[in-house]
């Protein structure tokens, strides 16, 4: 299967821009990944949400929500999300060109090809 591209958009160089396309250098399925079971059956445990005082909930009554303080909730809904999401003009500027070794490695945490 040919990999998807994880980002489109166009890359700029002063008054020239060209397309683009951003592809993960390595891909999930080369991630190793485990599941629980349970030490004597072996069988698949599953996480199903559950409230303290009424039990099993549904998935559609579940919400999101930040705790700010011990037990102190804002919920927060999709419209919330909506409105602090930043509009992106799907171009990258490049400004200038860096030696390979003055960039930390904690912005190093994923290879791409473009």
């Amino acid at each position: 299967m040919a990999p998807r591209a994880s980002w489109k958009g166009y890359l700029k160089l002063s008054l020239v821009s060209c397309p683009v396309r951003l592809y993960p250098a390595t891909s999930a399925s080369e991630r190793i990944s485990f599941n629980q079971l349970h030490k004597d059956t072996h069988n698949r445990i599953n996480m199903k949400p559950v409230d303290p005082e009424l039990g099993l909930v549904e998935r559609s009554d579940l919400i999101k929500g930040y705790e700010y303080e011990d037990k102190q909730y804002i919920i927060i809904d999709d419209a919330d999300l909506e409105a602090v999401r930043i509009e992106s003009n799907h171009t990258m500027n490049i400004e200038a060109f860096v030696d390979e070794h003055s960039v930390d490695v904690i912005y190093q945490d994923a290879p791409y090809y473009l």
